[in-house]
């Protein structure tokens, strides 16, 4: 389902201090209804400052935040979403499918108990104590609780942390099937490949500011960056030297180079070792995107100090 131009949450020069620290320096985002958005940016970046100001939890210095064109400490749009942060201060005595009544009694139209927990793919948990959970359990015990009042926006900050591949993909289907009736989903993770599998579209934040947004497509396009993977005997360390190599990995037996000029390295590369073997050569993930927008604002602050 594409996105509407219905607008659900907005943040508009949006400014933060903490002291001396400037938190956030005038972001503007927006969030459409039926559209998942991820939030990216390294440690520090601003993304927890933003969500914070969009659920009402902290005040904007400078700018405003809006849900549902609200103030969102106001109740009437408290009601209308589910928060997933990165943790959660549950009571560990009560069992699952006590926390999930409890929760959805808060709402005015919540989700019938079995729908969230299969959902959530909790179904054979809901007689669990809470506390007898493991992490990632607990995680997907947070997930049902926030989407269990039927919200319009959930917010789900490091949703995946602790989960076991096959647990992390159920959720991805479930935040897709969220998506598809028409909920917005604002995430924020550290996980790349996620954001790639799963956002229509993304926001890169950076020491407060908004670095880029835009689709998967669109980042990509901003970094013409080339990856080359394969088995060979050259010294990493000295092909990271080479000229427009902006990476060199280990992949197991295999290297992994990220290059703006993957036609010459790979001719320097062959002339090099003839017995370099199972080349493969790729276009820049969204990883090596957010790697070198990244990079591009350290760089620039350095220059600047």
């Amino acid at each position: 389902m594409k996105p509407t131009n219905d607008v659900v949450a907005r943040l508009s020069g949006a400014v933060k201090r903490y002291g001396n620290l400037t938190a956030l320096d005038g972001v503007d985002l927006v969030l459409h209804r039926g559209e998942l958005l991820a939030v990216l940016g390294p440690n520090g970046a601003g993304k927890s400052t933003s969500i914070s100001l969009l659920l009402g939890l902290i005040r904007p210095d400078g700018g405003r935040a809006e849900l549902f064109g609200l103030d969102p400490q106001q109740i009437d749009a408290r009601r209308r979403i589910g928060v997933m942060l990165q943790s959660a201060m549950l009571p560990l005595t009560l069992r699952v499918g006590e926390l999930l009544r409890l929760v959805a009694s808060y709402y005015p139209n919540p989700r019938p108990l079995i729908e969230s927990a299969k959902l959530a793919g909790i179904g054979d948990l809901l007689q669990r104590p809470y506390g007898k959970l493991s992490g990632g359990q607990q995680r997907r015990v947070q997930f049902a609780l926030a989407l269990c009042g039927r919200p319009e926006i959930v917010f789900l900050d490091e949703p995946t942390v602790g989960m076991d591949i096959d647990a992390r993909q159920k959720l991805w289907a479930a935040m897709l099937a969220l998506v598809a009736d028409g909920c917005s989903v604002v995430l924020t993770t550290h996980y790349l490949e996620e954001a790639e599998s799963l956002a229509q579209r993304v926001v890169v934040l950076g020491k407060g500011r908004v670095l880029s947004e835009g689709s998967v497509d669109a980042l990509r396009a901003q970094v013409p960056l080339t990856r080359i993977r394969c088995v060979t005997d050259l010294d990493p360390a000295v092909i990271a030297t080479w000229p427009q190599v902006a990476s060199v990995e280990h992949d197991g037996s295999h290297m992994r180079i990220s290059t703006s000029a993957a036609e010459n390295v790979l001719r320097r590369m062959l002339e090099a070792d003839a017995s370099l073997r199972e080349l493969e050569v790729q276009r820049a993930g969204l990883a090596e995107a957010f790697t070198e927008l990244t990079r591009e604002e350290n760089a620039v602050e350095q220059e600047a100090a």
